[in-house]
Order: structure tokens, then C-alpha cells, then sequence
């Protein structure tokens, strides 16, 4: 049976495969090098009318938004196979805070959303109430036991959301020059580790005499 479009494969069989199919493409297009991907080219690399791309995605930001969105789960998965055995709560927070940086920048997908000034939306996103709530489930995943360490359910909303707002202010601007692995990691334990090793310590209280 002779197929056209859809890079010759036989078309969707419904709504959420195009769906896939289209986010995959973009993927594609960005990890091939191309420094800008609107849905002109994902509609000539598939081989189907702009007008069946719109269909899905009203806009290329929407579209870029979904394919960033497509490799998020792959990225999380990989961020927690790699935090795993860290149990001590300091090194684990400015590991997972490095790393998030890193691969984030590093990853083209998000690369492309992060770099352009009218995607700021996404930078914006990145503490709202989702992306706390998935920051949760990492930080819940380590080898930790926050409730020993003194850590309220509180502290815990309070600690990602500050572990995303580092992660934040580095995609916006890395510094120049930019740090190596090393110099970034005694960086966060220098501003972060030592706060969340300082929230271990016996609280003392200062009298203070008013006569």
C-alpha cells in the first residue's frame, strides 16, 4: 500500500500518534544542530501540509513547549539514576542542582527554549506549583531520611523551590566565564550545602535585655 507524507510511514492511527510524531520530528530537527525549529520545517520533514501541524499545535511556541515536554520524563528518569546512594542531604541537593543545570543546558531541546527572549515564559515556569510538585518527587526519591534530619513537609516545598530558582537564574545567565563542574559544585555547597547543613544544627536562642 503506497503511503504519502508522514516520511512515508503509514499515517497516524489517531489524534495522540500525530501528536507524538510531530513532537518526535522537532526532537529530531534539534538534536540535527538546526538552531531555530519552527513547524514549516517539521511539516517538510515529515511531509505533510503546515496546515495538518497546526491542527496539533496552534503555534511554534506550543510546539516547541510540547517537544521539551517529550523529553522530560527521559531527563528525570536519568537524574534520578544518578543521584542514587547520595544520603548525605548537603552533597545530594548541590549534586542534583549541578546536574539539573548541566544537562538542561546541555540537552539541545531545552537549550533552544531557554535561549530566546520570547521564550522567557518557560524560565518563568520553572518555579511554579508543577514544577515544584516534580521537583518533590526527586527530592523524595533520595536515599534520605528528611523527616530525621528535622525536615517539615514545609521545608521541603521551601528547599525545592529554592534548588529550582538556583537552577533558574543559571539558565538565564551560566556567568561568564563559566564555571567548570568542579567550581560550579564548591559554588552551590559554599551558598547552598552550608544552609542546609546549618538547619541541622541545635537551634540556639539570643536573650536580648531591654532594661
Amino acid at each position: 500500500m503506497r503511503t504519502h507524507g508522514w516520511a512515508g510511514l503509514m499515517p497516524p492511527a489517531d489524534d495522540n500518534e500525530a501528536t507524538k510524531r510531530i513532537v518526535i520530528a522537532a526532537g529530531e530537527l534539534m538534536d540535527s544542530g538546526a538552531t531555530e525549529v519552527n513547524i514549516r520545517q517539521v511539516a517538510q520533514k515529515l511531509g505533510i501540509a503546515r496546515q495538518t501541524v497546526y491542527r496539533y499545535f496552534p503555534n511554534t511556541q506550543a510546539l516547541l513547549a510540547a517537544t521539551a515536554q517529550h523529553a522530560t520524563d527521559e531527563f528525570l528518569d536519568d537524574l534520578t539514576r544518578s543521584l542514587e546512594g547520595l544520603t548525605e542531604p548537603s552533597h545530594a541537593i548541590v549534586e542534583a542542582i549541578a546536574l539539573t543545570f548541566e544537562r538542561l543546558r546541555e540537552h539541545r531541546r531545552f537549550g533552544l527554549l531557554f535561549a530566546r527572549p520570547e521564550n522567557a515564559k518557560f524560565t518563568a515556569e520553572v518555579t511554579a506549583a508543577r514544577s515544584i510538585a516534580i521537583g518533590r518527587v526527586i527530592v523524595d526519591h533520595l536515599a534520605i531520611d528528611w523527616a530525621a534530619h528535622g525536615w517539615t513537609d514545609a521545608d521541603m516545598n521551601e528547599l525545592v523551590e529554592i534548588m529550582l530558582r538556583f537552577v533558574q537564574s543559571l539558565l538565564v545567565d551560566p556567568g561568564d566565564p563559566l564555571r567548570s563542574p568542579a567550581e560550579l559544585r564548591a559554588f552551590l555547597h559554599r551558598w547552598v550545602g552550608t544552609a542546609i547543613e546549618a538547619k541541622a544544627l541545635p537551634s540556639t536562642s539570643v536573650a536580648y535585655n531591654r532594661s
